[in-house]
């Protein structure tokens, strides 16, 4: 079952190599009118959620990662060993994608800093994250005295995906509602993302048949 995992981490890890390495940030290609493949560099949590700023911001996201992923660990293999029963997979399924995509996001956070010449970076002096305008090159470690563009734990997750299902500009002559532009999804996402949010919906999806694990 961890096969599951190993191969989603390596495609989430695969798309985000290739896109930070053949893509300027803010650039993509529109496959269809609502999908899009679009290289922003975010440096908070899913769906470009950020919770502190700056370099320690960054660093405490990266280790709460890390936290996240030993606990996920830790209750998948404590279910494995204590409960072998038809309910079981029903749990481990969802928390195995949870902890894939953490891992996908934790490497990008964790590694690329090192790994990659140029990222997104955070700025003190006027408090911003500045991106740069350039593809993107692996990092030769030994010529580089390890120098890549953030030191480690400080590198931003590749965000890949762009979903604007809904995106329309109400004219000013429409009442009420004229003059607003409306767009539906506008996050920014990556594929560790879609399987954390998956492993999440098939939690509360298969809730009732969770609680049958310890009856049987």
């Amino acid at each position: 079952m961890f096969s599951i995992s190993i191969f989603s981490i390596f495609i989430d890890q695969c798309l985000k190599i290739y896109v930070k390495t053949h893509f300027i940030p803010g650039t993509g290609i529109s496959i269809f009118s609502f999908f899009w493949i679009l290289f922003v560099e975010n440096p908070g949590m899913a769906y470009g959620i950020s919770i502190l700023p700056g370099f320690y911001g960054k660093l405490c996201l990266s280790i709460l990662r890390l936290v996240f992923i030993i606990i996920i660990l830790y209750c998948i293999l404590l279910f494995y060993n204590k409960y072998q029963n038809k309910y079981l997979n029903y749990l481990i399924v969802p928390l195995i994608l949870i902890c894939s995509g953490s891992i996908g996001n934790f490497f990008d956070s964790a590694l690329y800093g090192l790994l990659f010449k140029t990222g997104t970076v955070y700025n003190k002096v006027i408090n911003k994250w500045i991106t740069y305008s350039e593809i993107s090159k692996f990092n030769n470690l030994i010529i580089y005295n390890n120098q890549g563009y953030a030191p480690l734990m400080n590198g931003c997750v590749v965000d890949i995906f762009y979903l604007p299902i809904v995106n329309i500009y109400i004219p000013y002559y429409i009442p009420i509602f004229g003059g607003y532009h409306i767009q539906f999804f506008q996050f920014i996402f990556n594929f560790a993302d879609i399987l954390i949010t998956l492993g999440i919906f098939l939690l509360f999806f298969f809730r009732k048949k969770i609680i049958k694990i310890e009856l049987y």
